[in-house]
Order: C-alpha cells, then sequence, then structure tokens
C-alpha cells in the first residue's frame, strides 16, 4: 500500500463520517420524538440515566468534541502523519460499540437533569448541525495533527479520529436508549 501524501479526508472519509452523523441523529430523533414525558425521565434506578439525561449528555459531548477537533488542528503537525493513518478508526468503531464495559463521562460532561427537554433537543440540534457543517466543508489536514485522548487505551488521535469518535459515541448512547426502553419497569406510552 502505497502511503498518503494528502493528509486531507479522502472522498470516503468524509461520506463516511458525513453519514454517521446523519443517521446517528436521524435515529435518535425518531426514537425519542414518541416518548412521554414519564418515558423521557423514567431511570430504572437512582444512580442510572434517563433518556433525557442521556440527550443531554450528547449535546455537551457534541461541543466539547468539536472543540477537541479544534484543538488538535492547533497543534503542530506531525512530519510521519502518513504512518498512522487509520490504525485507530476501527478502534475508535469497535470500542464506542461495546457497552460491555460501563464508562463514567468526564465531569463537564454529566448532565445536570436541569435541562427541559426541547432546550435540550434544540442544543442537540443545534451542536449536531454545526458537526455537520464541518465534516462536509473542512479541508483541513485532519490525518496530519494528534492529540492525546484522556482515556490511554487510545492514546494520540488524529483530527479525523477525534471528530469520527462524535457519531460513535452517539452510537453508544443510542445502545443505551434500547437498553432502557427495553426495561422491565420501563413505562407504556
Amino acid at each position: 500500500m502505497t502511503p498518503r501524501s494528502d493528509p486531507r479526508l479522502t472522498a470516503e472519509e468524509r461520506a463516511f463520517v458525513v453519514e454517521l452523523l446523519e443517521r446517528t441523529r436521524d435515529d435518535l430523533l425518531t426514537v425519542i420524538d414518541p416518548l412521554t414525558d414519564v418515558q423521557w425521565d423514567y431511570r430504572s434506578s437512582t444512580d442510572a440515566w434517563s433518556i433525557g439525561l442521556i440527550v443531554e449528555h450528547l449535546g455537551r459531548v457534541e461541543a466539547s468534541l468539536l472543540r477537541q477537533v479544534e484543538r488538535v488542528l492547533d497543534q503542530t503537525a506531525s512530519e510521519d502523519w502518513a504512518n498512522g493513518v487509520g490504525a485507530k478508526d476501527a478502534l475508535i468503531v469497535e470500542s464506542l460499540q461495546d457497552r460491555s464495559e460501563r464508562r463514567d463521562a468526564p465531569g463537564h460532561a454529566v448532565p445536570t437533569g436541569g435541562v427541559a427537554r426541547a432546550e435540550a433537543l434544540a442544543e442537540f440540534s443545534r451542536r449536531r448541525a454545526r458537526s455537520l457543517e464541518f465534516a462536509t466543508t473542512t479541508d483541513a489536514p485532519l490525518r496530519a495533527h494528534h492529540l492525546d485522548h484522556h482515556r490511554p487505551m487510545y492514546g494520540a488521535l488524529d483530527a479525523y479520529q477525534w471528530l469520527l469518535y462524535i457519531p460513535m459515541h452517539h452510537q453508544r448512547h443510542l445502545a443505551q436508549i434500547a437498553e432502557i426502553r427495553a426495561a422491565p419497569g420501563f413505562p407504556d406510552a
């Protein structure tokens, strides 16, 4: 395989991340649209998140991760960026779909529960629109810039991988919402 000479997104990378951003947005809206307020607020235990808390969290994390992409791009470009391109793409996709291990959210991403449903949805929608606009239009050399992730299993991620993290994190929480809706105590509509 010939090493890449251009650190900007390939057409395939762009299409992949844009499709994931659109699909996870649409999947979330489809799932939560018919929920009653009781279903929105349902918690299987006092330490479990409700669907409403998850949506609030997704809005918070969306903004944080896109800021992280921007921070990565402020880093000095790596001279040997081509050697590691794509090496962690599959790790991000696979590890974030695995819900066998609980992961605690960093403090800034923990939902407060003080955000109304309409506000949480509007905030998420605004932030997702910004992520989609970035993914659709950026011409930045995303593959050439790296920054360490706070979880050691990931190590340094390039800016594309940070961008890919957004919909994969979202996908993880869609699975969590499905688990909540399938729980024995989940209220009927």
